[in-house]
């Protein structure tokens, strides 16, 4: 028998898709299932074509025989899904604007600290950073910092240029796109930029859910992590959030997004509004 060649147009074989899958939920979490292949072949082809190596026999020999990290980030970047929006699932930003920052305001405490933690491209820290810097300029002696982490490195040099097609600001309300929003003289531009006021407020690292400890503060009034969960299996689902609430402070809250749940059992987390959990 001929030995199988993946060329250009053939089908990944069940071998390659099984080590490609596992390797892949092993180090991100991801769950990638029979229904992805094809989105999983048409990526990986991608960074075959980059490499210019011969098929899908020799990627994965070479990934798996060498174990680059470089690879290894441009696999994850490759596959990693970046959805994202300003001002997205809205009703968790009027909780935080409505119930979490009085709170904070009425505790007597004097910096606001927020994590996302599955930041994507910035569109969520973002948001954030505009709505604590418009709570902190309203209540003065205020401070504020936030925390964007995502495991997509191309996501994140995007995040940190703080550039975005105009047709994304459409959600952010006007005296926010006045406030911090700025764009081009030139109208042949459809790109505007983050001022660089509220780009100072915001942080970026590279940060793998997967990772046993995460080396971030503990001390985080809020974390955000939003439309996550859903790609993980359910041991993941569980663990991803007690180590996020050990990054809380006593009272802080943990947002997950509008179709995602947690077991209660032994996280120290409360469910006190939709999705909204916190740690008490």
């Amino acid at each position: 028998m001929l030995p199988h060649f993946e060329g250009d147009g053939e089908p990944i074989t069940p071998r390659n898709f099984e080590r490609l899958t596992g390797f892949i939920k092993s180090y991100c979490g991801i769950t990638i299932t029979e229904a992805k292949r094809s989105m999983l072949e048409g990526r990986v082809r991608r960074r075959i074509r980059a490499l210019n190596m011969e098929n899908m026999n020799a990627y994965c020999d070479l990934l798996f025989a060498e174990a680059s990290e470089a690879e290894i980030t441009e696999l994850i970047d490759a596959v990693t899904t970046n959805k994202t929006d300003f001002f997205r699932e809205p009703a968790h930003f009027d909780y935080l604007t409505q119930k979490i920052l009085p709170e904070i305001l009425s505790e007597g405490q004097r910096h606001i600290r927020v994590w996302s933690a599955a930041c994507s491209i910035g569109a969520e820290p973002y948001t954030i950073a505009m709505l604590l810097d418009d709570f902190c300029r309203k209540h003065h002696g205020l401070s504020y910092s936030v925390l964007a982490t995502d495991i997509c490195v191309q996501s994140l040099n995007r995040a940190l240029m703080g550039r975005f097609s105009e047709n994304m600001m459409d959600p952010v309300p006007p005296h926010m796109l006045h406030q911090y929003v700025m764009r081009s003289s030139d109208p042949s531009i459809r790109e505007v930029r983050i001022s660089p006021k509220l780009r100072a407020h915001v942080s970026f690292a590279r940060l793998n859910l997967m990772d046993e400890h995460y080396p971030v503060p503990k001390d985080f009034d809020v974390i955000f992590l939003r439309n996550v969960l859903i790609y993980f299996d359910k041991p993941t689902q569980v663990k991803v959030p007690v180590k996020l609430g050990a990054h809380l402070r006593e009272g802080g809250y943990l947002i997950l997004g509008h179709s995602e749940s947690i077991s209660r059992n032994g996280l120290g987390l409360q469910p006190v509004a939709n999705t909204v959990f916190q740690r008490r």
